[in-house]
């Protein structure tokens, strides 16, 4: 059964699905760590494999940037293809300095002044949570790996440039070390059709030191998020 932005059948999307914002980081995934992988989804080119992560079945998938584009189909996928589990992978901007870049961030909750909640439920929460235990899986795994991680909440923000902004409030008033764009949304639908969802970020940016990664670099160093993700589901 396709949707009008998800042309696989149900049978060709696992259960669990990594979501990566980049497709092409989708790509690079499935080549580089999956086994008897499949595209099974290129409409607006928004790339889909589903292939084997020694031996577990996974999809990964892109979501595009924002609330809006992964609001979409993390939707679609809870809802129409029977998925139980969602791991956001992706990069984010620290408003700490004690945040380095590369660092590992395990979101537990995430802020947002997005009506996405509102226009889609009528929820008026600012405040949306990941999976207690899918967030604890991650953290074992971590530890199995000797992977550093930093659990904290986040801002999701509807905008990657501000004319005007003060992430000091956000920092100091919900205790959000980094912003993003997606994860609000995620965890919104997740909540409403009983699913699971996580989000593991990587520092790609500091606002404080203004120290930031370029896009080799980015692509090069969010391996261990990957891992961290793929060894999370066995």
């Amino acid at each position: 059964m396709a949707t009008p932005h998800i042309e696989a059948s149900k049978e060709e999307i696992a259960p669990v699905v990594i979501m990566p914002g980049d497709p092409l980081r989708a790509k690079v995934i499935a080549e580089t760590y999956l086994t008897d992988y499949k595209l099974v989804n290129q409409v607006r080119g928004m790339y889909a494999y589903t292939g084997y992560y020694k031996g577990k079945r996974v999809t990964v998938m892109g979501s595009g940037m924002g609330m809006p584009s992964i609001g979409i189909y993390s939707y679609e996928l809870y809802k129409f293809y029977d998925v139980e589990k969602i791991i956001r992978v992706g990069s984010c901007g620290a408003y700490t300095k004690d945040l380095n870049l590369y660092d590992l961030i395990l979101v537990n909750g995430c802020y947002s002044e997005s009506n996405y909640a509102y226009a889609e439920g009528g929820c008026e929460e600012h405040m949306m949570y990941a999976s207690d235990s899918m967030n604890l899986v991650i953290k074992q795994t971590a530890e199995m790996l000797n992977y550093p991680i930093t659990i904290a909440n986040v801002h999701s923000s509807d905008c990657f440039y501000h004319e005007k902004f003060d992430y000091n409030q956000l920092y100091h008033q919900y205790g959000c070390l980094a912003v993003e764009m997606e994860s609000f949304a995620l965890f919104y639908n997740a909540n409403i059709l009983k699913k699971r969802a996580a989000c593991i970020l990587t520092v790609s940016d500091n606002l404080v030191t203004q120290v930031e990664t370029t896009s080799e670099e980015r692509q090069n160093s969010f391996l261990r998020m990957i891992e961290l993700a793929l060894e999370s589901i066995l």
